[in-house]
């Protein structure tokens, strides 16, 4: 160990193992260092960019050998996009230690009692790119540099471009090429936007000073083949916008719903604001199994339809479900999981916060002509009381999939009033689902535990989990 500059680096590091959340850790001198970006097997100088008495976070300053498991990134954006960020492990690799984040969790946070924990269900190999429906791009006036390039004067960050947010830089954006998350015409969509800008001298957003006319593109590109495509400017200009998307209708055809949105806002969310229909019904329809779900630009559902699938079969089997069971499904969103178990259940009662995503459950419902699925809006915790329960009956089945901080302490506390006698949890965060569980242990017993691949080549993933209550027959 030597200090250089009051920091502290650590040389010729072997990289041991896979801890959570994308970083790999090894040990110096009785510490754990976690680092991102590493493998096991790597050897590695790295600088603490946090130090603890027992851990501490450490950069890679410089790969002394690597490890026999790494395997060449497919894209060229690796390592400095952050959006897959395990494009150098295999994927059966990457699978292996998604498994082993969620028996971690699972085990050292909720220290529960746990059956055997099925094996993850992945990806197939030729789904692990181009398996996002959804994506969103910025364009920006400054341009994110390479390390190589701030030694060459003659390269400015001061460029127009179009792609992502480099990773802790929130107002340089990374000039993206070719992103394989989603299927073409993608790139092709987003290309054609910056280069008829460019050639029109549009202003593209700058984000410190909040001015800019080009400021960002949402695509959504169904299985069904609809594509949708919303802009986002920063200020309305009528002659520039109508040429720009007419420009898109002429050039690119396949868009069968064009949008646009003004967002005068510090930030980008849609939140308060009114996508205009340039052309096209306003929405797309996407497909689940046999059902069609209506999606609007402002719309949550599931980002990768494929393994969407498997999750909510998932989801249907640990329900158990015979034709006759009142099922609510909190979280609701737009209605996916609760109109997918819809035909073998006896009712559906769905809850959701945001009340356009209400609207699109309840048309959901219409369009696969469920007429036993109900969509309530409001918090779940003021919606599902006594009163609610005497009008729509008491649940025989809860499914919950909450957002990624997990089910609010209050709404645990109802669900071990209720007493239904099986809840399915289904968590993109298996550490705040590991907490949930250990306050419902109360009354209720995990029975299976299934992990599901979601999003190929990044840390993330799903799990679902189901429980039963302590003095029921499973």
């Amino acid at each position: 160990m030597k200090r250089k500059n009051k920091n502290i680096t650590l040389e010729n590091l072997l990289v041991e193992e896979y801890a959570a959340e994308g970083k790999s850790l090894a040990h110096s001198e009785g510490k754990v260092i976690f680092i991102e970006q590493a493998v096991p097997g790597d050897r590695v100088d790295v600088r603490l960019i946090r130090n603890k008495k027992d851990w501490a976070d450490g950069h890679i300053l410089r790969f002394n050998e690597f490890s026999a498991q790494r395997v060449d990134p497919f894209c060229s954006h690796f390592g400095v996009c952050g959006g897959c960020q395990w494009q150098m492990l295999p994927y059966e690799l990457q699978l292996k230690y998604k498994q082993k984040q969620v028996e971690d969790n699972l085990r050292r946070i909720g220290k529960i009692e746990l059956p055997g924990i099925s094996p993850i269900i992945g990806a197939r190999q030729e789904d692990t790119t181009g398996y996002r429906n959804k994506i969103e791009y910025t364009f920006s006036n400054r341009r994110f540099l390479l390390t190589e390039e701030f030694r060459d004067a003659g390269i400015t960050p001061y460029q127009d471009v179009a792609g992502f947010h480099a990773k802790g830089i929130f107002d340089k954006i990374i000039d993206i090429r070719t992103c394989y998350l989603q299927e073409e015409p993608s790139n092709q969509i987003r290309i054609a936007i910056k280069e008829f800008a460019i050639r029109n001298q549009f202003s593209f957003y700058d984000i410190k000073a909040h001015k800019g006319f080009l400021r960002n593109l949402q695509l959504r590109i169904c299985k069904t083949g609809e594509i949708m495509v919303n802009i986002v400017f920063g200020y309305e200009d009528q002659p520039k916008r109508t040429s720009l998307l007419d420009f898109l209708q002429k050039e690119l055809p396949a868009i069968t719903t064009l949008l646009y949105t003004i967002n005068e806002k510090w930030n980008d969310s849609l939140h308060g604001l009114t996508p205009e229909i340039y052309s096209g019904p306003g929405f797309v329809i996407e497909k689940l199994g046999d059902f069609r779900f209506k999606i609007g630009p402002k719309s949550f559902f599931q980002t990768n339809t494929g393994q969407a699938e498997v999750l909510y079969d998932v989801t249907k089997t640990f329900a158990g479900l015979s034709g006759k069971e009142t099922v609510y499904d909190l979280y609701c969103g737009t209605g996916s999981i609760g109109i997918y178990a819809s035909r073998e259940a006896g009712k559906i009662i769905g809850v959701e916060s945001i009340g356009e995503t209400v609207e699109d459950a309840r048309e959901n419902a219409r369009i696969n002509q469920i007429g036993h699925a109900h969509f309530f809006e409001g918090d779940v915790i003021d919606i599902c009381n006594e009163k609610f329960f005497s009008e729509h009956g008491r649940p025989d089945v809860i499914i919950t999939d909450p957002p990624r901080a997990g089910m609010h302490e209050k709404l645990v506390k109802m669900l071990l009033q209720l007493e239904s006698p099986v809840i399915v949890y289904v968590s993109c965060n298996p550490a705040t689902q590991a907490r949930d569980l250990k306050l419902l242990d109360e009354k209720y017993r995990v029975t299976g535990v299934q992990p599901v691949d979601m999003f190929p080549h990044t840390q993330h993933i799903e799990n679902v989990v189901r429980l039963v209550l302590k003095n029921a027959v499973n």
